[in-house]
C-alpha cells in the first residue's frame, strides 16, 4: 500500500443481523466492518461478520499490526470478532479500543465477557497475537498512529455508541453510526461530524416513513442523511448500516432517491473500495 493512499473498504454494511440469498448479492449480507487506511496503517471499526474477510485480507497481506475501534457492542457489531484469524497468530499486534461503556466496563472486561463459555467454546487466552485494550471516554481524541487523529463523539443508540472522525494529511472520514435522529431536526452532533467531510458514513437503517414504526430502535433515515450531508457541506456520502430486509432492488431504489436530493450519495456494499 502506497505511504499517500487514504482509502475505505466496506468489508460489512448490514445492521442488525448477517444475511444471505440471491436478494442480497450485490449490496451484500455481512454486519458491520470498515476499514480506513492511512497510507501504511489500517484501521478496522467494528467487528461484524465481515471482518472475517478482512482478517483474511490481513493475514495474505503479511499486515504486522491493526488497530480496531468498536463504536458499541451490540451483537451484529461484534459477532465477528471470534473468526478474525489475525488474534490467533503470534506475529501480530491487535489494538482494540472502545469508549462508549466508559466507567461501566473497560474494553478488556467487554471482550473477555463476548468470547468466553457458554457464548463462544473457548476464552480469550486462547489468541496468540500481542492483543492490547485501549479505554477512552467520548469525546476524547485519539492518536493511535503518528498523523493519525480520530474524533469521538457521542452519539444517541440504546447503551451507547461512539461515532468518529478520522482526519489524516488534510483529508477525513466521519462514520456516523448508530445513531437516532430527533424527527423534524439535524442531529448536531453528525452535523459536526460530518462537516466537509471528503466521506460521510451514515446511518440509513430505515426510511422516515418506517421512523414512525421503529422509534427508539436507535437508527436514522437516508432522507436524514441527505440532509445533514448538505447541511455539511459532505463530498461523498455513504448510505450504511443496511436494514436485513432490504433487497438489492430496494436498496437501489432507495439509492436512486437519495442521488435526487444529494448527488454524491452511494449505497454501501460489501468489498467496496472508496479513494479518497
Amino acid at each position: 500500500m502506497k505511504d499517500d493512499v487514504f482509502q475505505v473498504k466496506f468489508w460489512g454494511t448490514r445492521g442488525s443481523v448477517p444475511v444471505s440469498g440471491p436478494d442480497f448479492i450485490h449490496y451484500g449480507g455481512n454486519t458491520a466492518c470498515v476499514e480506513v487506511r492511512c497510507g501504511t496503517h489500517r484501521l478496522l471499526f467494528d467487528a461484524g461478520s465481515g471482518i472475517r474477510e478482512a482478517g483474511l485480507d490481513m493475514l495474505a497481506e503479511s499486515t504486522p499490526e491493526v488497530d480496531l475501534f468498536f463504536t458499541h457492542v451490540h451483537y451484529d457489531h461484534i459477532i465477528g470478532l471470534p473468526f478474525f484469524k489475525p488474534m490467533y497468530v503470534p506475529s501480530t499486534v491487535v489494538n482494540m479500543w472502545s469508549g462508549h461503556l466508559h466507567g461501566v466496563m473497560t474494553t478488556e472486561e467487554m471482550i473477555e465477557q463476548f468470547i468466553s463459555p457458554p457464548f463462544f467454546p473457548i476464552k480469550l487466552d486462547i489468541c496468540k497475537a500481542s492483543l492490547s485494550f485501549r479505554d477512552f471516554k467520548p469525546g476524547d481524541i485519539l492518536t493511535p498512529r503518528p498523523g493519525i487523529t480520530l474524533k469521538t463523539f457521542s452519539l444517541n443508540h440504546p447503551g451507547g455508541c461512539v461515532g468518529y472522525r478520522v482526519e489524516w494529511e488534510g483529508r477525513s472520514v466521519a462514520l456516523v453510526f448508530d445513531l437516532e435522529h430527533v424527527p423534524g431536526k439535524l442531529d448536531p452532533v453528525a452535523l459536526e461530524m460530518m462537516q466537509g467531510a471528503d466521506l460521510a458514513i451514515y446511518d440509513s437503517a430505515f426510511t422516515d416513513a418506517e421512523m414512525q414504526r421503529y422509534c427508539g430502535f436507535g437508527h436514522s433515515s437516508w432522507e436524514q442523511a441527505v440532509k445533514l450531508a448538505d447541511m455539511a457541506k459532505t463530498k461523498k456520502l455513504a448510505l450504511f448500516h443496511h436494514a436485513p430486509s432490504r433487497t438489492d432492488n430496494e436498496m437501489a431504489l432507495m439509492e436512486r432517491l437519495a442521488q435526487e436530493h444529494f448527488a454524491d450519495t452511494f449505497a454501501a456494499r460489501d468489498g467496496m473500495v472508496v479513494s479518497l
